[in-house]
């Protein structure tokens, strides 16, 4: 409320309905390490819903990440931490870039996958160095963007049982109540599409929240969304389920009032020592980077070049090979100096690429064969029915991923692989159909 007010903008209406659901959640599952935001096997938080980044950054302040509260008191000011929307390698903690709507969750897609390709590629029996979950907080608006369908689509066709997500079904956007244009069967929508949803869940009800995610947590072969039913705006007086508590600040006036209903006496911005003293998680973070460090320096001894191969790839770091490489394929393209068109031209580069670059993870939008984004050493990529990656006689598992036609999902779920890291994603589409991966495309560019 007070940062809003401040900046006489922005929507203090989410961050305050999804509260409770950001306390079950961060306050009880999940694992991450606010003096190491980079730690390699953190889970990951995504807001799709990113107007309400005042959320994110109250949690990342009180749980002792670099974000002080100067930062917070110049919320959306030119040059501060704490941008309208939340921005990638801008503020601590923020792992990808979420404005557009429905993109947070796509990219969270394709934040699971790779963290399920890594681990059907580097863990072995006894040493699950990679082994983490991706959380995404959505919001109706995330449902009603035609990418939605796509990411949900793939995320149950991949079976990406350590993806969470928790729907704020406040029913509520700008225009007012969404009932008259949007009227999904939203648990019946991700049920056809192999999730396990987990409906009716009181989102104000913090124990009830903890449990629909450990059940969630528990989902052996499907993604999850946890159908959490909120008030936005939760404790104004006035503005709770309100549009107007969506999209402009609440005013002096009922700021107060929401304060006394609160039974919080406290001036703008001051946050009880107590708070802190509860939400610090500095000392749990670096005890569970510190258990995952002894866990790999034991894989380590048991498997070095497995681990040194999985240290470079999350590093991004290319072979030290890597440049004669490229000078080799440049140096046979020239040399052969055949006339081919430029999807084939890309595909003998490929060639070259992917046999070197193990990382290298590649698909089309249903135009394999068109594109030429398949190689030699790329596979098409595989589940079997118990959602495990399907492997060759080498014990490979497939680099090449059939997207289906969903450029636009195609794209997002690339940056949320690049993302995440240990993989650099490739995808192939025509000039015309890109125009769907547009605002995607926009978004990898933004973020670097």
């Amino acid at each position: 409320m007070d940062a809003v007010q401040a900046a006489n903008s922005g929507h203090p209406g989410a961050p305050m309905g999804m509260a409770d659901m950001a306390v079950a959640l961060w306050g009880r599952h999940l694992r991450h390490n606010p003096t190491n935001p980079a730690w390699a096997n953190r889970d990951r938080f995504v807001l799709s819903n990113g107007h309400g980044s005042m959320l994110i950054y109250a949690l990342l302040h009180l749980t002792g990440y670099k974000l002080p509260i100067g930062e917070l008191k110049n919320f959306r000011q030119l040059g501060s931490k704490t941008a309208g929307h939340p921005e990638v390698g801008h503020t601590p903690g923020v792992e990808t870039t979420t404005g557009p709507l429905g993109q947070g969750l796509t990219n969270a897609v394709g934040m699971a996958l790779a963290e399920k390709l890594l681990a059907s590629e580097f863990n072995r029996d006894g040493h699950a160095i990679v082994d983490h979950n991706t959380y995404v907080f959505l919001g109706d608006g995330c449902l009603m963007e035609g990418i939605s369908h796509e990411a949900i689509a793939l995320a149950g066709a991949w079976k990406l049982n350590k993806l969470v997500a928790l729907y704020d079904d406040n029913g509520i956007s700008i225009d007012g109540q969404v009932a008259p244009w949007f009227i999904d069967d939203t648990p019946k929508r991700f049920e056809a599409c192999g999730w396990n949803v987990i409906r009716a869940v009181d989102g104000h009800d913090v124990d009830a929240v903890d449990q629909a995610i450990a059940a969630a947590k528990n989902s052996a072969d499907k993604p999850t969304l946890i159908c959490c039913k909120t008030s936005i705006g939760k404790g104004s007086p006035n503005r709770a389920n309100t549009a107007k508590a969506h999209g402009e600040p609440l005013g002096a006036e009922e700021i107060k009032l929401t304060r006394e209903a609160l039974g919080w006496p406290h001036a703008p911005f001051a946050v009880p020592k107590d708070v802190y003293a509860a939400w610090d998680a500095k000392e749990l973070g670096k005890s569970f980077e510190a258990a995952w460090n002894a866990q790999f320096a034991a894989y380590k001894a048991a498997f070095p070049e497995l681990a040194k191969e999985f240290t470079r790839r999350m590093k991004g770091e290319l072979p030290k090979q890597f440049h004669q490489v490229a000078v080799d394929a440049v140096l046979a393209a020239h040399t052969k100096a055949e006339t081919v068109a430029s999807r084939k031209a890309s595909q003998i580069a490929l060639e070259a690429y992917t046999a070197a670059l193990p990382e290298l993870l590649g698909g089309s939008a249903d135009l394999t064969g068109s594109n030429l984004t398949n190689t030699q050493s790329t596979p098409s990529l595989r589940f079997d029915l118990a959602g495990n990656v399907v492997k060759n006689e080498a014990g490979q598992g497939g680099r090449h991923i059939n997207y289906g036609v969903r450029e636009f999902g195609m794209a997002a779920v690339m940056n949320g692989v690049a993302l995440h890291g240990g993989f650099i994603p490739y995808g192939g589409t025509f000039l015309t159909f890109s125009d769907y991966s547009r605002n995607a495309i926009r978004m990898a560019a933004l973020m670097k």
